[in-house]
Order: structure tokens, then C-alpha cells, then sequence
């Protein structure tokens, strides 16, 4: 269901074109590879999006082509040198070769190539020739299976392109020469324009046959589209198709049910377009099931019902112990894992692999992944190359009765160019020394695991949003009982006082919470100081002054339900009270049975709130800035949450008639450590997982000054081991994947890397540690010396833990005493003030051409001198 282009792209100006998420909805990109590592690794952080082509023509040996492969490149193009070496020297599927070639001389050597080949599979070829057809004819490929690949010597047009296609072959663009936008000035080249001009619209309409499945290739439905729908779904990175009576049809628009955009293709003929989603909300069909063919069944059903029940699961129940307990799921997948292998019939075994299966997916559930994940990794693993015999591990070799591996009679060599493979097992940081490593490598491993673009859920968001602006209270309760089932609601609102029945807390946990509100609430009444009137006499007569005052109204949210955060409360509720807001009110979703968790409770009363409202997600945020019957409008709103409250914030901030703003951009939690030899390995690795395990988009980063591979080695022996204490250890596992150690020699070095990555939390275990801080440009928050862990500025220290992440730290504050102060000034002029000031400003008035301006200066000056 390829596109009849593939897209060229630059890792080193991702800025030049489009995004990789907008490159992701043509299914392939074609890259350019100077070394082994940065083409794995670009292939590993991208995979989950799209097929990974590489040009791999600067490569020097065989084995290298055969790294590449083997790590999931769909093909690598190569030159008719390497072609023969690897012939010569490996077992490779032709099927994922492309060989370069711009004279008749190459095109008869890769004919012989291909004779010799072409009864297996069938290779590819990237030419510059213009006469496509005619090569495609003279080596015996089907053009129709597009086995052709053209490259263009001088600029790209779309008539050059319109010209391959038609001669069957696929046109290679770069990223920089296209545009999903509909700005036709810019220059660029439309790609919507070049799918259009592959399909074949019907006789009877005009409009392009599409076929809408999801992420698995599930059939959600049968729709039409257009060339204006396809530029607009290419634009807003959402579900957009033609309605044959109502014209662009916005999939979700009213129901909420949109569709996140993540691939466009066609059938084999292009006489049908494929749109592959992913669906939010009930499902595709207007009736509220899946597709139009019925309800999913089989995993993709037992997959959303454990998305919901996850969701959902009252605490205690034995699906929610499934999802929060570790070692029962562990044990469970053990324990039917063992029952499949002793299964004789046919009966036993399908009912076995059943529950197996359904274990297995509740696990991968509970970690945020997905069948598609799954999928995703079987076929990156059917691309290997290189495989290993696959033995079963020792102990359960045993435990099956299968000899060892040695007792066997002929032991099978070891290829002289393949490396022992690592324990895939272990837990681990890929590692990066500076010294050795390009800048273009450095910056590739700084760089912040993608995030998917927000249009689908701010297309989601925009219709809660304007409900609960338009019907108020009732909106907020109808999404308080759709989404937290807190069906015995009956007002949106929790007032102050609040019953002290509400607050029921041990007596440990209380005083926890009064002493960490007492620190946080002394360090942001010391920031006042920062912010006390300022008054200075710039010339005789003229004064200047400036003044703060709290921001009046503020709304406060917390992520709750299930989970208990009064970690986030006391952080946002202290400062407020500090900086004496008016009103305070907290947002939080509340539980199944209509509760707000006593320690949220709890703090709202220690920092004199007036309100919790009862609700979470985009609904609370759009409650607080435009007020309801019963919940007061603010002035601002503070805190983290989903990507839906997110995306919440930002709308209504973006919304003049709000009048609201927010406090900064979020992203997933990170830290950096900086590490010298005095530094203790089993404190660098707990700080490190303090932060992994947030989530699998979590990153950590670990600047290592001048260690050896033994003291290294010390560090990735104690990640490893902390690790798998962990109750969370898989999503540890995956944040890990994408985390990096970078080695370097000196302090200044791991300051300049340190900075260039603007880190949420920055720890420093180094010697001397307090005289590192003057070398800290861009961090939220930095935490001093061995004795500092970061758990403590999350909680008790009195620092605030609500800090910019995604490199935001170059440009914004974390949240502090003056994130809830406004500050404003005053001038205060005397007559002889005013008069020394007069030519001045009657001067630049006049320049800028504002009479009226000049004027209020003047008769002032003539009203003195008539006195």
C-alpha cells in the first residue's frame, strides 16, 4: 500500500521539510547513513512509524551492510561494488536491495546480477535515467511491483514526478521540496497533489474509493474521499473524508469519536485508497461499534476491553490487582505458560493458549503497549539477517529435558564477523563516548524520544471544551460520570469548609504532608524578596516604580482518581497561598464512588482553597476558565496532567474570550546526572531510575567525567540490579531503551552537554559540587552533591517539582512564587520632570508620526509656561 514516492531525509536538519510524523503518513523514508550506530539508531527510535529505507553507499564493509539489515532498515540502497561483495560473501534477500546505477554499463552488470538471483526474489534499482520504462523493460522487472527508483539530477517538480509514476517506477523527493500545507506560494510541492494523481477516482462521482482499517489492518469502513479531503487529512494529521451530501467531513467532529491520521496508500491497482488510523472514542461506525462490519473480536476486542477495564477497574477488584500488581501477573504468565506446554489435545491447547494470551496482553497492557507494538516488533524481527540458533536458556532447558548445548556432536561454528551478542536481557543504557563520537552523533543521542503531533486529540478535546463552555455544570457532571463513572454525583463542586470526614489521613502521613506544605511554603515566601516594590529617579523629576500583586483567581490541577498525588497539590497550593491569590481552586477527577482522595483534601484545606471541582481532563480545565453555575472562572491555570489536559490548556489559552493563562509546556519527566570517579554507582543508578520509571517516554542521561570501563561498568551493574527490584521494571526497561551514558574528560565538557540539553532535573555527584552550579546555564532544577536525591525536591525540600521538560528549561521557569504574581509599573513625573523629558518624546512621537502622542506632551509644556 505504498506511495508512488519515497521521501528523502536529513536527521541532521529535521527543521528543512516535513517532520518525520508527517513523513511517517507515506509509510517509508529513505535516510543516509555515514556509520553503522547512526543508522541503527535512527532505525530503533523510528520504527514504531515507518519503514526505514538507508542509503548506505558510504559504507565500507559487507558486515556493516549486513548490521544495518539486520537492525530493520525494509532495504538499503547500495552500489553495484557492494552488490557483488555482498553476493560473494552473505546470504541476503535481494528483495531488500537497491542498487545505484546512471549508465548502460551498470544496468548490464546488474542484469547479470539478477539472473543469477531473480528466481528467488526480485531486487530493486535506483537510476537517473529518464528512460524508466525502457530499463525497466531491459532487466525484466514489473514496473506495476515498482522495483524502480529514480533520483533527479536537478530540481524536483511535480511533472517530473507525475512523468516517473507514470512510467511505474517510485520517485525519490526530499523532505525539504514537499509540504502537507495548502499555501501553494510556498514554493514546495503539495504531496497531497501526488497521491491524488496515483488514484483512480470512480466514473460515477469523481471521488476516490477509501478503505479506512486501523493500526492492525482491521476494516473499520468503507468512505469516499477527495483531493480536498486528502490535503486536509494530510494537514491536520487527522481523519478527513468526503461526504457525498454534506462536503468535508471531519471524522469525530460532533461525536468525539476522531481519528488520528498514520498512514495513506493504495491497493495493488490504485483504484482504492487506504487510510490507516488510529481510532479514539467508541469506535468508527455511527452506532457506536468498532467498524462498520460489527464489533472487534478476537485480541483486538480482549485488547479494548483491557484498555478499559484498566482504566476503569474499582481498587480491589482482581482485574485491578492484575494491573497493579507485578508479580501476581508474573506468576499467572508462569503458571499458564506451564499449563499450554503439558496441553495434549487440540482442545486443551487452544484453551490454554487462550488464558496465556490473555495474561500476557493484560501485562503489556498495564505498561502502556499495544498489539500494534507487538506486531510492529515481530516484523522488525522478521527483517534480521543475522540470527542466532535460538536455544533454549539454560534452566529451562533443564527443566524440558534438552541436553546442553555442548553435548552435541558438531558444534556450529561462530562467523568470523559476528560479534558475541550481548544478554539481551540486561538493563542498560546505550553508552557514547564524546572523544570518539561525530557532533552529529552526539546531538542525535540528546534528542528527546518523538512525540506524536496533538491535532487528533485537540480535534477530540475541542467539542468537551465548548460543551462545558456552553451547559456548564451539566456538561462537567455528563464527562464526570462518562469518564470516572462517578455516577452518584450530583454537583460538580466540593466547597470549603471541607468536612472534616474528608480528610481522615494517619497520623504519619499528616504530619508528612504538614511538614513538606511548611518547607515549600518557607522557600517561596523567601522568593518575595525577588519581588518587593522597586522605585528608582531615572532622570530629576522622573520616577520610576514597579509593584507585584497576586494573581486574583487561580485553578490548580491535580491528577487523581486512583492515584494519590498530593505531591502535585501542595506544590501548586503553597506558593498560592504564599503569594496571597484570592481564590484558590483545585481540579481533580474524582473516584468511582464520587471521593477526592483525603490527602488532596487535605492540602486544599491547609492552603485555604476554596473549591475542588469534581472532574479531571479537558472538562476541568475548560470548567476553571470559563466558570460554571457553581465553579468559579480563574485567571490562570497550573499543573501537569495527560495529554488531554494538555491540550485542554492550551486551547483555552489560546482563546482570547477566556481571558486565562497557563503556567508552561509539559513533556515527559527526565533528569541528568553528573557523575566523577568519587561518585557513588549505587546512588547515579537509583537517580537515574527515580526518573524512568515515570513512563516508557521518561529519558535519563548520565554524563560519566573521565570514568574507566571498570567504574562504568560499576554503574550499569547497579542499574541493572535496582531495576529489576523495581515494580515497575518494564517501563524502566523501555525508558531505558532511549537513554543514554555519554563519557567525557573533563567538567567543562559535561557542562557544555549538559546545557545543550536543558534538563528537567539535574543532579551533580562530582567533587566539589556547589562550584559547578556557576557553570549551570538551562535546568529546572539542579540537585547538589550525593546527599541530594532528586525524590526529595518531588516532595519535602521546599524547591517546587512543577519544572519545564523537552528542553523547555532554555526559555522558561519552573513554577515558583512569581508564577502566581503579576507585576506592575508606575511613573510619577514632576513639572520640571516632565519638562526636561518634553523634546525627547515630542522627537520620537513625531518620528513615528502619533501627533495625538506628541500633543498630550505639549499642552502640558504650554500650560506651564503660561503660569
Amino acid at each position: 500500500m505504498a506511495t508512488p514516492f519515497l521521501v528523502s531525509y536529513d536527521p541532521a536538519s529535521p527543521a528543512d521539510g516535513l517532520s518525520l510524523q508527517q513523513i511517517a503518513y507515506f509509510g517509508r523514508v529513505l535516510i543516509r547513513a555515514s556509520d553503522v550506530a547512526q543508522a541503527e539508531n535512527f532505525i530503533q527510535q523510528n520504527f514504531r512509524l515507518l519503514d526505514v529505507y538507508v542509503d548506505a553507499t558510504s559504507i565500507s564493509t559487507t558486515g556493516d551492510l549486513v548490521d544495518i539489515l539486520n537492525a530493520g532498515a525494509a532495504k538499503i540502497f547500495i552500489s553495484l561494488n557492494q552488490l557483488t561483495a555482498l553476493s560473494e560473501e552473505q546470504t541476503v534477500p535481494s528483495s531488500r536491495l537497491v542498487v545505484y546505477t546512471s549508465s548502460n554499463s551498470e544496468a548490464d552488470a546488474f542484469q547479470n546480477w539478477v539472473c543469477k538471483h531473480i528466481e528467488r526474489e526480485e531486487a530493486g534499482i535506483s537510476t537517473d535515467a529518464s528512460a524508466v520504462h525502457a530499463l525497466s523493460v531491459k532487466l525484466g522487472l514489473r514496473s506495476e511491483a515498482q522495483l524502480l527508483y529514480h533520483t533527479y539530477t536537478g530540481d524536483v517538480t511535480v511533472d517530473s514526478i507525475k512523468d516517473t509514476m507514470k512510467q511505474g517506477a517510485v520517485s525519490i523527493v526530499p523532505s525539504s521540496a514537499l509540504t502537507v500545507n495548502r499555501d501553494e506560494s510556498c514554493g514546495k510541492i503539495q504531496a497531497c497533489s501526488l497521491i491524488a494523481a496515483r488514484g483512480v477516482p470512480d466514473k460515477s462521482n469523481g471521488l476516490y474509493a477509501t478503505t479506512v482499517t486501523d493500526e492492525r489492518g482491521i476494516c473499520l469502513g468503507f468512505v469516499w474521499s477527495s483531493d480536498e479531503s486528502i490535503a486536509e487529512a494530510l494537514r491536520t494529521g487527522t481523519g478527513v473524508y468526503q461526504s457525498r451530501k454534506r462536503g468535508l467531513w471531519y471524522k469525530g467532529q460532533s461525536s468525539g469519536d476522531v481519528q488520528e491520521l498514520i498512514r495513506v496508500g493504495f491497493d495493488c491497482d490504485s483504484d482504492c485508497l487506504v487510510f490507516v488510523v488510529k481510532q479514539i472514542g467508541r469506535g468508527f461506525c455511527h452506532l457506536g461499534t468498532a467498524s462498520c462490519f460489527g464489533p472487534y473480536t478476537g485480541l483486538s476486542r480482549l485488547q479494548k476491553t483491557l484498555q478499559a477495564r484498566r482504566a476503569e477497574a474499582p481498587a480491589g477488584s482482581y482485574t485491578a490487582r492484575l494491573f497493579n500488581e507485578p508479580k501476581l501477573i508474573q506468576a499467572k504468565i508462569m503458571e499458564e505458560a506451564d499449563e499450554l506446554c503439558h496441553a495434549t489435545t487440540k482442545e486443551e491447547v487452544a484453551f490454554e493458549a487462550a488464558d496465556l494470551l490473555y495474561f500476557a496482553l493484560t501485562r503489556c497492557v498495564a505498561v502502556g503497549v499495544s498489539l500494534e507494538d507487538i506486531e510492529r516488533n515481530l516484523d522488525l524481527k522478521s527483517l534480521k539477517v543475522k540470527r542466532r540458533k535460538g536455544d533454549a536458556k539454560g534452566p529451562w532447558a533443564e527443566k524440558a529435558g534438552i541436553a546442553p548445548v555442548a553435548s552435541e556432536s558438531k558444534p556450529t561454528p561462530t562467523p568470523e564477523k559476528e560479534e558475541p551478542k550481548p544478554d539481551e536481557s540486561r538493563i542498560e543504557m546505550t553508552r557514547v563516548v564524546t572523544a570518539s563520537a561525530s557532533p552529529e552523533k552526539i546531538q542525535t543521542y540528546l534528542q528527546r524520544p518523538s512525540q506524536k503531533s496533538n491535532d487528533a486529540i485537540v480535534a477530540l478535546v475541542r467539542p468537551i471544551v465548548q460543551d462545558v463552555r456552553d451547559n456548564g455544570d451539566a456538561a462537567v457532571l455528563k464527562y464526570t460520570h462518562k469518564f470516572e463513572k462517578a455516577t452518584s454525583l450530583t454537583s460538580p463542586v466540593l466547597n470549603a469548609p471541607f468536612p472534616p470526614e474528608l480528610m481522615k489521613l494517619s497520623p504519619e502521613t499528616q504530619e508528612a504532608i504538614d511538614v513538606s506544605i511548611s518547607n515549600i511554603s518557607k522557600f517561596h515566601a523567601a522568593q518575595k524578596g525577588s519581588n518587593d516594590a522597586l522605585k528608582m529617579e531615572t532622570m530629576p523629576g522622573v520616577v520610576c516604580s514597579r509593584f507585584s500583586r497576586p494573581i486574583e483567581r487561580v485553578g490548580l490541577y491535580i491528577p487523581g482518581g486512583t492515584a494519590v498525588l498530593p505531591s502535585t497539590a501542595m506544590m501548586l497550593g503553597a506558593p498560592a497561598m504564599v503569594a496571597g491569590c484570592k481564590k484558590i481552586v483545585l481540579a481533580s477527577p474524582p473516584r468511582a464512588d464520587g471521593s477526592v482522595t483525603p490527602e488532596i483534601v487535605y492540602v486544599a484545606h491547609k492552603v485555604g482553597a476554596e473549591s475542588i471541582v469534581l472532574a479531571g481532563g479537558a472538562q476541568a480545565v475548560a470548567a476553571m476558565a470559563y466558570g460554571t453555575e457553581s465553579i468559579s472562572k480563574v485567571d490562570k491555570i497550573l499543573g501537569p496532567g495527560n495529554q488531554f489536559v494538555t491540550a485542554a490548556k492550551m486551547l483555552v489559552s489560546n482563546d482570547t474570550s477566556a481571558g486565562v493563562s497557563i503556567d508552561m509546556p509539559a513533556g515527559p519527566s527526565e533528569v541528568l546526572v553528573i557523575a566523577d570517579k568519587l561518585a557513588n554507582p549505587a546512588f547515579v543508578a537509583s537517580d537515574l531510575l527515580s526518573q524512568a520509571e515515570h513512563g516508557v517516554d521518561s529519558q535519563v542521561i548520565l554524563i560519566a567525567i573521565d570514568l574507566n570501563e571498570q567504574e562504568l561498568q560499576a554503574i550499569e551493574d547497579e542499574v541493572d540490579r535496582q531495576a529489576r527490584a523495581l515494580p515497575r521494571m518494564d517501563i524502566v526497561r523501555g525508558s531505558l531503551e532511549h537513554s543514554v551514558t555519554f563519557v567525557v574528560k573533563g567538567i567543562d565538557e559535561a557542562m557544555a552537554l549538559s546545557n545543550d540539553y536543558a534538563p528537567e532535573h539535574l543532579i551533580l555527584q562530582i567533587e566539589n559540587a556547589e562550584a559547578a552550579v556557576e557553570k549551570v546555564q538551562n535546568a529546572g532544577s539542579v540537585f547538589i552533591g550525593k546527599w541530594t536525591p532528586e525524590s526529595v525536591g518531588d516532595y519535602s525540600a521546599g524547591v517546587n517539582h512543577s519544572l519545564p521538560t523537552y528542553g523547555y528549561a532554555k526559555q522558561y521557569s519552573g513554577v515558583n512564587l512569581g508564577s502566581f504574581l503579576k507585576h506592575i509599573t508606575s511613573s510619577n513625573l514632576t513639572a520640571e520632570g516632565l519638562l526636561r523629558l518634553s523634546k525627547t518624546v515630542e522627537q520620537l512621537a513625531a518620528v513615528e508620526g502619533l501627533d495625538a502622542h506628541k500633543r498630550a506632551v505639549s499642552i502640558r509644556v504650554a500650560a506651564m509656561k503660561e503660569q
